[in-house]
């Protein structure tokens, strides 16, 4: 389960944000997450909510905004998203697309005191 290791990092830059704002502790921390990322999101709320106590982050609630895969069709230029794995243009049904996003996690924004 590498959702562990996920919040782990996470923890840790929370930390490294807070400490260079000179925050004692972190109350809100915002993700967004691909669906395409590999992480299940119900497994990081649990990783994080057991890994937070006894950090900066103790306390804190934890936000998980889910983004779609966005794609790019190089047939006929279109973008669009999808909520499903599904590699073909929603216009011209061609195969020939680029994921724009939905394959990664971020840190989008915390908040401190």
């Amino acid at each position: 389960m590498h959702e562990y290791s996920v919040v782990q990092a996470l923890l840790n830059q929370c930390e490294d944000v807070a400490e260079q704002n000179n925050a004692n502790m972190v109350t809100k921390v915002i993700t967004k997450i691909g669906v395409m990322s590999g992480i299940e999101t119900h497994l990081l709320q649990t990783a994080f909510d057991t890994f937070k106590e006894g950090t900066i982050c103790d306390g804190a609630e934890f936000i998980i905004n889910e983004q779609k895969v966005k794609l790019h069709c190089n047939s006929c230029r279109t973008e669009f998203e999808i909520d499903e794995v599904r590699y073909a243009c929603t216009e011209c049904e061609s195969l020939d697309v680029k994921v724009i996003d939905g394959e990664d996690m971020y840190l989008m924004s915390l908040e401190m005191e």
